[in-house]
């Protein structure tokens, strides 16, 4: 391909070209929204600052105080519009129940409302009711987030109906227990595009095609939410990627596994394979929790690892009971399951082959067995996670057989500053050193050092990855020998997984092929497999050189796609600093900041729709050229700089066109020496 440098005039013309047909294409897949639009009701938005046009049907969730002009809580903005929006604990707390009910209106073709608060479908959610019978014909809950998010509704099917809304709090739970609600919009400003105003992305549980209705390819599609190439389940949460491993030539992903909700709860395992650790097809749910008389009851199978071993793929998982209901059980323990096909998995007879953690434990948590080939004894070995006094612990277990475990002892223990709790523990050689990785304080690290078949010794500690979104990441050794990894793309703290309203949360990153860095670190790059999501030829850019402050180049127009770039720092100014903006719009953008003199890259999300916000920072071992490999999916960015470096993160954007990216020159001259675009498909075609 020839390279290809668009001056800022020319690909801002393309670019403005790109977005009008994009725009009219996303309106026709919408009912004629200026034919069938109807005024809808009265005081839509609560700018009068009350109620007025509003009726409490029942109870004392609603009333005089409910609307208010607060503009944050403990995690952020409610991002209302305009100034006032529905509170729903304000007025008489979390656990008070009631309805709100609006004037009756005549339905248009398209509607749309910010909606907050607690996830409960059958207690807590918004609904379009009929006036003639009264019948609920869409209705949304919330997310467990106080933030507000659009839901958009085509209601074309009533045109001209007499409908109205009903803002239902029947939930009388004290945590999550209310909901909010804000701005209700039919007709064209229903989807925001109308009057030069930017286009709504289209979410709602009611926009989620059924599945079986379409090839997974295309029901993968529909979402704007849904990444392209990163695995997810159609519905439901995962988390913690677990046994994965490479077996008769196909690769294994299993994920802990919640169906029901877009929640943690039961865990079950779900699982996928692929020919390529790229492409993925799914399987059978592989493992479910053991049944229960009680819907509160979480217990299930916790993360593990598989082994390969011939014809048969073995797992070890670890089995939690939920001592609330099972009080004289041992909370957690280790199972073995064994498969022939990959797809039945048959428990060992004689489980739990560990029954119970080693004496001593300050809790009952003993989770996550890792198993590996340990050559420096030529022996099976099991690291297993807890927590400990002043720092997580590492368990050791050895076996000569796998079904036979004996504990070894502590193979590591922390100083308290990698968390007090430990999860998800990987230990393997790498080159000439020992890696240990596991989870702390809701962040993956790594220890780089030497091992001796019995303890680690740390030479080099640090973070898995310098962004917001990865955790419980696994590692496996492929049949060809190389060290792969997948992470969970998430984090336990935040409640921004603006995908649940869609009726989904969680993904898990590309697969990684793990080194040891320059610094003795632990470094990752993508596998070189990803090269066969490419759709379509990339627009590559030579040589180019920015002068002036703010000069800016546009790169592309997309949120599917992989960016690489090449910065020439040597023949850069020593005080200058660029920033790459990607998911950019004039409303909304996700900035990578790197500063010349100090060698930091910052990723920020603070403008990132209605991601988590926040500032990441790495130190990058950069001198003469800085690489970056950029994955862009829909809602989830991978950044993998040449050092090793990694820094993820989920976005979730507000609009749809909010796919601009852009190369912005601050305080001197930058030279970028190189630059790539190529549009990435999907996982699952």
């Amino acid at each position: 391909m020839r390279s290809l440098v668009l001056p800022p005039a020319t690909a801002a013309f393309w670019l403005t070209a790109a977005v009008q047909l994009f725009m009219a294409s996303a309106m026709k897949s919408f009912p004629d929204c200026e034919h069938d639009s109807f005024p809808g009701p009265p005081n839509p938005n609560f700018e009068a600052g009350t109620l007025e046009g509003w009726e409490v049907v029942s109870g004392n969730a609603f009333g005089s105080n409910s609307v208010t002009n607060l503009t944050s809580y403990w995690d952020g903005p409610f991002h209302q519009q305009g100034s006032h929006f529905i509170l729903g604990f304000s007025q008489s707390g979390e656990a008070a129940v009631g309805e709100l009910r609006s004037k009756s209106f005549k339905a248009s073709s398209v509607m749309s409302f910010l909606i907050g608060g607690g996830y409960d479908p059958d207690n807590l959610y918004v609904g379009l009711v009929r006036d003639e019978d009264g019948e609920i014909l869409l209705k949304q809950t919330g997310i467990n987030d106080e933030a507000l998010i659009r839901i958009v509704w085509d209601t074309s099917e009533w045109v001209g109906e007499p409908v109205h809304i009903v803002i239902t709090d029947h939930s009388t739970s004290e945590s999550w227990g209310h909901i909010n609600f804000d701005d209700l919009r039919v007709g064209c400003p229903a989807l925001g595009a109308c009057n030069g105003q930017l286009t709504f992305n289209v979410l709602g549980q009611a926009n989620q095609p059924a599945r079986g209705s379409m090839g997974t390819c295309e029901l993968f599609a529909a979402d704007p939410m849904r990444p392209q190439y990163h695995y997810t389940q159609y519905q439901g949460w995962i988390n913690d990627p677990a046994g994965l491993s490479q077996w008769n030539g196909k690769h294994h992903l299993f994920s802990q596994f919640h169906p029901d909700t877009p929640f943690w709860g039961p865990m079950h395992w779900a699982h996928a394979e692929s020919e390529d650790a790229v492409h993925w097809r799914e399987l059978p749910v592989a493992l479910y929790p053991k049944p229960t008389d009680n819907a509160r009851d979480t217990s299930g199978r916790f993360t593990g690892s598989a082994v390969p071993d011939g014809d048969v793929l073995r797992l070890f998982v670890t089995d939690f009971t939920d001592l609330n209901f099972h009080p004289d059980d041992v909370q957690e323990t280790v199972l073995i399951l064994t498969s022939t096909d990959g797809i039945n998995f048959d428990y060992y007879p004689d489980n739990p082959v560990i029954p119970s953690p080693p004496p001593g434990g300050i809790s009952p948590i003993f989770r996550d067995p890792k198993v590996f080939r340990d050559d420096t004894d030529d022996s099976w070995k099991m690291v297993l996670s807890s927590d400990g006094e002043p720092g997580g612990v590492i368990h050791l277990y050895e076996s000569d057989d796998q079904i036979s475990w004996s504990n070894v002892g502590i193979a590591f223990r922390d100083d308290g500053s990698t968390g007090p709790l430990f999860e998800c523990p990987n230990l393997f050689p790498l080159e000439d050193k020992w890696v240990l990785f596991y989870g702390g304080s809701g962040l993956g690290w790594y220890q780089v050092g030497s091992y001796n078949g019995s303890v680690l010794v740390s030479e080099k500690t640090g973070l898995l990855d310098a962004g917001p979104a990865s955790y419980a990441m696994q590692w496996y050794k492929d049949e060809s020998g190389r060290n792969l990894a997948i992470t969970w793309m998430g984090n336990w703290p935040t409640t921004k997984w603006a995908s649940r309203v869609n009726g989904w949360a969680g993904q898990q990153s590309v697969t990684r092929e793990l080194f040891i860095r320059k610094d003795g670190g632990l470094g990752s790059r993508p596998i070189p497999e990803l090269d066969s999501l490419a759709s379509g030829q990339a627009t590559e850019f030579g040589r180019y050189q920015l002068q002036k402050e703010g000069e800016t180049l546009t790169i592309g127009h997309t949120d599917t796609a992989r960016l690489k770039l090449v910065v020439d720092l040597s023949a850069s100014d020593t005080h200058s600093a660029f920033s790459l903006y990607l998911y950019r719009s004039r409303a909304e953008e996700v900035r990578l900041h790197y500063i010349l003199a100090s060698r930091t890259l910052k990723l920020e999300t603070i403008k990132a729709g209605y991601a988590q916000a926040g500032t990441w920072e790495a130190e990058i071992m950069a001198d003469d050229k800085l690489s970056l490999d950029i994955f862009i999916d829909r809602s989830g960015l991978e950044i993998f700089v040449g050092d090793g470096t990694v820094m993820s993160a989920l976005v979730w954007p507000k609009y749809q066109e909010s796919k601009d990216i852009d190369f912005v020159a601050y305080g001197g001259s930058i030279v970028l020496e190189s630059a790539s675009l190529t549009p990435l498909g999907s996982s699952w075609c």
